[in-house]
This record gives C-alpha cells, structure tokens and sequence, in this order.
C-alpha cells in the first residue's frame, strides 16, 4: 500500500511514521510537509535512506502538487499537517485558515478527483469547547463549541470532511484525539516547554491558577489508534481517542518537578490565556467496543519516557532553541 502523510515531518506526523514503518514494513510513505517552524527533518533523519520512504517538501494548499503525488497510486491518505497552537491563532488566526481549512479542501479536492481516495483526517478535542468539573467526557456525539481560532478551523476541516463523504461519497474516517506529547514534540506545547526550560535551569509558565485541566494521550498510544481507525474502522465514522490521564495543569506541573527533582520555586504564574478552556476529556468507549483499542502508557510512564528522551537528545534540543517562536515567547513572558 502506498500513503500520502501530511505533516509528517511535525511531532505526531513523525512519530507516526516511525510506527507505520515498524509495523507495515511493506508499505510506501510519501511525506509532505511544508517545513514551517515545527516541521523538522531531523526528527526523520534515521529513515531518510529507507527505501520505503520519500520526502517532498511542499504546501497542502498547492493543488496541482498534491494532486500529482496522489495520482501516483496513492492509495490512503491520512491528513496530519495543521497549524495547531492555540496561542498563535489568537495572535494571528490568518495563516490557521489557509492552512487547516483550505488546505483540507485541497486534498479532498484531490481524493475526489483521483477516484476517491481512502482518506483519515486528524483532529482533535478542542472542537467540542470545554467541560466544567463535573461534565461528561466528550464522545463522537458532542456538539461542536470551538472557542478559539485554532479550534474552530479546525472545527471547520472536521466539516468539510464529512460534507465530502456525504456529497462525493469520499471515503473518510476521522480521529478526534486528546493532548499529545512525547519525544519529538516542539517545544512551544506546555510538557516539552516545561521539561526543556527546566532542563535549561530556567523557571516553569503556568497560565492562570493552573486550574485548567486536560486528558494527555502518548504520542505511541495515539499512533496505533489511528492505525486501528484505518484498518477496522467504519467508513464515515468518527472515533475519540482518549488517554485516560486528566490531571490538571499545576498537578502536571508538580508532576514534572517531581520527575526532574526539581521544586515548585521554579513554577512562575503568568497571565491567563484569552478564552482559555477549562477542561478537555475524552471519552474512548467507541473505539473500544468497535476497534478493540485502548491506551497502553499511563501518564508516569509517558513522562518518564519523555523526559528521557529530552535528555539524551541535547543537541536536537539546542538546534530548536534557535528558531524564531523563541524571539515571540521570550517577549511574552518578560512582559508578564
């Protein structure tokens, strides 16, 4: 089988790779990512000789590019590249728009006009809003409340995905999933932020009271979900992929102290985020029942195994450091 990944070159589209390569050893990946800030080719660098494997820099919204790499007996699709921090879509929702919403359009324009194309969308919690305390966790059911820019664009993909299955008759599946983390993950998202400033002696942000809670899914346990939806899922259907790990975000923080030995002087309170969602949860019943999956690495592993990595991979970290979302973040805080 050959697969177009999009994105693959970002944190959960490389950790994907590596899974579809371990576990369907027969199969041929095309990656195509734009290599924005987050894409980094170094996360791919031990395959980049694999036979099995091909990079093609580009833009998801280039119709022309993506139909040609299609056309060339792709046979499954699975839809990685968005912009996918919450921060920069307040600050800026434009380029979230081209690329999560126009360029979905594009390649389901793409799927559809090379025969109807086998294809898995990624998406995320935060369409649904936010639950208080004591609400129930989001299912495949839940009405969509996006209350950000990012959420609703994303929001918006999930839409345009489903109008293709219901007009064109495109072949879709969709994933809904919680939090990820793990290696390879930039860090702008709260645990590689946390776990590489503090590796770097410098003081931990948390937003607000650290109040907000979230449900954190590891990257693997998310990989394999996917592969589930793609070989047993129902055409048409939407399946949430839960890690079972809510915890609040000052718990998560202590969490993270605890594992580094370091103590909660290095926690620094800063201005709540503007829309901030209380809390994320999902509910993974369906995928369950139907695919016979569930995740595998409890939260304390999941760190543990993060952690590490960020540790023995001092010079992917130093690289990083370089690009220039750090001039942005370094300004916020000092502000704060």
């Amino acid at each position: 089988m050959k697969l177009l990944i999009t994105g693959g070159a970002g944190f959960i589209g490389s950790n994907f790779i590596h899974y579809w390569l371990k576990n369907h050893p027969g199969d041929f990946i095309v990656n195509l990512d734009k290599l924005t800030y987050a894409g980094n080719l170094e996360n791919l660098k031990d395959i980049e000789n694999n036979p099995n494997y091909k990079f093609v820099k580009g833009d998801i919204c280039d119709f022309d590019l993506v139909n040609d790499l299609i056309s060339d007996n792709v046979d499954l699709i699975i839809h990685f590249a968005a912009e996918s921090h919450v921060d920069r879509s307040v600050m800026s929702s434009k380029e979230f728009i081209r690329t999560n919403v126009e360029g979905t359009m594009t390649l389901l324009d793409a799927a559809k006009n090379n025969g109807g194309v086998r294809f898995h969308h990624i998406s995320t919690d935060e369409v649904f809003g936010e639950l208080n305390f004591e609400g129930k966790a989001f299912t495949e059911k839940s009405a969509y409340n996006p209350r950000n820019p990012y959420s609703a664009s994303k929001a918006a993909s999930d839409h345009l995905v489903r109008a293709y299955y219901y007009t064109h008759g495109l072949p879709i599946t969709i994933s809904n999933c919680s939090n990820n983390y793990g290696p390879y993950q930039f860090p702008e998202k709260i645990i590689p932020l946390f776990v590489t400033n503090l590796l770097e002696g410098k003081k931990v942000p948390v937003y607000g009271e650290g109040r907000n809670i979230r449900d954190w899914i590891f990257v693997d346990d998310h990989s394999r979900g996917v592969d589930f939806v793609i070989q047993k899922g129902k055409i048409g259907q939407t399946y949430c992929l839960g890690g079972d790990s809510e915890i609040t975000n000052i718990e998560l923080t202590r969490k993270i102290l605890g594992l580094m030995d370091q103590g909660e002087e290095m926690i620094e309170f800063v201005k709540d985020r503007p829309g901030h969602d209380l809390r994320y949860a999902m509910d993974y019943t369906k995928a369950k029942n139907e695919l016979g999956w569930e995740p595998l690495v409890d939260l304390e592993q999941g760190l543990k195994k993060t952690i590490d990595w960020y540790k023995n991979n001092k010079e992917w970290r130093e690289r990083i450091k370089s690009r220039e979302y750090l001039d942005y973040y370094k300004k916020q805080y000092q502000e704060r």
